[in-house]
C-alpha cells in the first residue's frame, strides 16, 4: 500500500527497523535538544504529513527500548491519525521515570503503524448472548 506524505522533518522517512517490522519509527523533528523531565509531557513534532486511504488509521506507539531503558512513553497510547485528518503527526510523549531524558534532533520517539478500521451502526437491544466468560471483568480469566 502507498501513503501520500510531505516530509518537512529534514530526516529519512520513517522505516521498518526490520523485515518483520509492525510499526515505522519515526523521528522527532526538533531543532535542539529538549529536556523532559520527571512526569512531564511534551508534544514532539515530526515533520510528516500524510494521506490516510479511507477505512485506515496510522496508530502511533511506544517505541519499547525508551520505555524499558528511560521511561519514556506515548501518554495516549495508541494515539489515532484519522484519515481525514492533514496537520502534522505530533507524538505526546511522558516521561515516567525519576530521571530527565534528554531528547536530541532526529531520536526515534515513537512508531507508527497503519490499521484498517471498521465503522460500526448501533443496534440496541435488550439482553446480550450468553458466554463462558459472561460479564466477568478485569483478571476474571486468571493471572497466569
Amino acid at each position: 500500500m502507498k501513503i501520500k506524505v510531505i516530509n518537512k522533518s529534514g530526516f529519512d522517512l520513517p522505516r521498518y527497523e526490520t523485515v518483520h517490522s509492525a510499526g515505522l519509527d519515526v523521528r522527532a523533528s526538533i531543532e535542539e535538544t529538549v529536556t523532559v523531565k520527571p512526569l512531564e509531557r511534551v508534544m514532539v513534532p515530526t515533520g510528516l504529513y500524510v494521506e490516510l486511504p479511507e477505512g485506515y488509521e496510522m496508530q502511533v506507539r511506544p517505541r519499547s527500548g525508551l520505555a524499558a531503558k528511560f521511561g519514556l512513553t506515548v501518554l495516549n497510547s495508541p494515539g489515532t491519525v484519522d484519515p481525514d485528518y492533514r496537520g502534522e503527526i505530533k507524538v505526546i510523549l511522558v516521561n515516567l521515570s525519576n530521571e530527565p531524558f534528554e531528547l536530541r534532533p532526529g531520536e526515534r520517539v515513537a512508531q507508527l503503524v497503519v490499521a484498517q478500521f471498521a465503522r460500526v451502526e448501533w443496534e440496541p437491544v435488550s439482553e446480550l448472548s450468553e458466554t463462558e466468560r459472561g460479564a466477568g471483568g478485569f483478571g476474571s480469566t486468571g493471572t497466569k
